[in-house]
């Protein structure tokens, strides 16, 4: 993993530098962060670096950096049954207020692509197989 830092303004103790990455994990974190959001779709990239064991944090997050603002592509999993519509507009907002708040950046686009809806019934399966019972 390349990590590009971003310069922005140099004061006279020096310069400030944020890593790209640093701003796709807030975006991350921010969006995961909206009820009925269930997580955030890496694709299949993402999914073998949690088989591995390495939790991304970026997941699902594309971000265009200038000299002052930003732009983010988000792609997340939805929970079933929540009107995706107003999800999508309150991860939006999030996501803007989070990264403009911790690094000063405009964020001037926040596109939010929604790749699947997960059901309940599903993730409580899921739990049961991956963690099987060791003693009865």
């Amino acid at each position: 993993m390349t990590m590009e830092n971003l310069e922005f303004d140099v004061t006279e103790m020096g310069q400030v530098r944020i890593a790209k990455e640093v701003i796709e994990i807030i975006a991350g974190l921010a969006a995961t962060e909206v009820r009925g959001v269930a997580g955030m779709s890496g694709g299949v990239a993402g999914g073998i670096a949690e088989l591995l064991g390495r939790k991304n944090l970026a997941k699902g997050v594309k971000v265009e950096v200038g000299e002052k603002q930003c732009a983010v592509d988000l792609s997340i999993v939805t929970e079933f049954g929540i009107k995706i519509p107003e999800v999508a507009v309150e991860v939006q907002e999030n996501v803007k207020r989070a990264i403009e708040s911790m690094t000063g950046l405009e964020v001037v686009e926040v596109n939010v692509h929604v790749l699947g809806v997960t059901f309940k019934s599903e993730e409580k399966e899921e739990e049961a197989v991956a963690q099987p019972q060791r003693v009865r």
